[in-house]
């Protein structure tokens, strides 16, 4: 990126970090194919394992772990291969999600974009395999996992976690499944993970991971996502405090923040502009040299309202005002006044007056 370029996308993906930069040429360099039984084999299966620990201990999970190729093919075994049948979605959940919901239940948010655990419970009746996504990827609302893990427990059910956003923000959930993607937090495009609680909840697929994915695995891209996840998120209490002044900034500037009363993960904020279609923001936003993301979605030339913003009731015209602002570790205050700067010019409004 050049240096007169803002990027405030990080919820899309973030920049690699060096320590997964390194770990992933040390990767490069031990290219043997780690399920061959010679010396070089063994070594390279023996620090693909290595990292599989790695990550388990850096995320606090007792469970498995089956490296895959990012979040949405995590989510598409879990969904997939899942021995229990999927009783229910959230209405707000990503399309890597709804692909694969069919005749699911679709479990309604608030205006807040917050599901009720007794619904959820009440889906995943019995036996019956739940999706929620821990942070919701457009708004960085934060569903109350504690609560709807103990109701779907309670009920018999399964509860699969999308944890694209969470992983290494949050803790995460005591879920039975969770995806994870590395480019949310600083590891490589191309590599993520399904954490599994018990091998007898999938069906195996034949292949490598324990039989659970086939197709050689990828040891550098391993590494790395163990690096850049070890690195931490102490950054966070700062984007904390930077979208705070983002948000104040805007209210007083005539836009509006989504789901502001709920809690939402500090590094992503939806906001609308009354007036100005989100298509209109991006183009002179990024003209100003600033990538942001829409609330909403361009579809074959033709904008489709945001189905996370219509599900928590937001009209159509309201919706499509909306963008996405998300903070990365390299993110400054400095960064934050320019965005505020580019949003009153694009808005209208006089510079001083907020």
């Amino acid at each position: 990126m050049t240096a007169d370029r803002l990027y405030l996308d990080h919820a899309a993906t973030t920049p690699l970090l060096p320590a997964a930069r390194e770990a992933m040429l040390a990767g490069f360099a031990q290219w043997a194919n780690p399920s061959s039984p010679h010396r070089e084999g063994r070594a390279a299966r023996a620090a693909l394992e290595d990292a599989r620990a790695r990550l388990a201990e850096a995320l606090g999970w007792r469970g498995e772990v089956i490296f895959t190729s990012g979040a949405s093919e995590a989510l598409t075994l879990a969904l997939t291969r899942c021995r229990q049948p999927l009783a229910a979605v959230l209405s707000v959940e990503h399309e890597a999600v709804l692909r694969h919901a069919g005749d699911a239940e679709r479990l309604a948010v608030d205006g807040q974009g917050l599901v009720d655990p007794a619904a959820v419970a009440a889906a995943a009746a019995g036996t019956g395999l739940v999706a929620v996504q821990q942070v919701n990827n457009e708004t960085g609302v934060i569903q109350p996992l504690d609560a709807i893990v103990a109701a779907v427990r309670a009920a018999g059910g399964l509860l699969l976690a999308d944890c694209a956003q969470s992983a290494g923000k949050l803790a995460l959930p005591d879920a039975d499944l969770i995806a994870l993607s590395a480019h949310k937090f600083g590891g490589p495009i191309g590599m993520g993970a399904l954490l599994v609680r018990d091998w007898a909840l999938l069906e195996p697929t034949g292949g490598q991971e324990r039989g659970y994915r086939a197709g050689t695995e990828n040891l550098p891209g391993a590494l790395a996502m163990v690096a850049a996840l070890e690195q931490g998120g102490g950054w966070l209490a700062n984007a904390a405090a930077m979208r705070q002044q983002l948000e104040l900034s805007i209210c007083a500037s005539g836009g509006a923040v989504i789901a502001a009363e709920t809690p939402r993960l500090p590094t992503i904020g939806a906001y609308r502009m009354p007036g100005i279609s989100a298509a209109a923001q991006l183009i002179r936003f990024d003209a100003m040299g600033l990538a942001v993301s829409a609330g909403s979605a361009c579809s074959s030339g033709s904008l489709r309202t945001s189905h996370v913003l219509g599900a928590m009731g937001l009209e159509d015209k309201a919706a499509s005002e909306v963008i996405r602002v998300s903070i990365g570790r390299e993110t400054t205050e400095a960064d934050i006044a320019r965005f505020l700067d580019a949003w009153r010019e694009i808005a209208g409004k006089d510079r001083t007056g907020a």
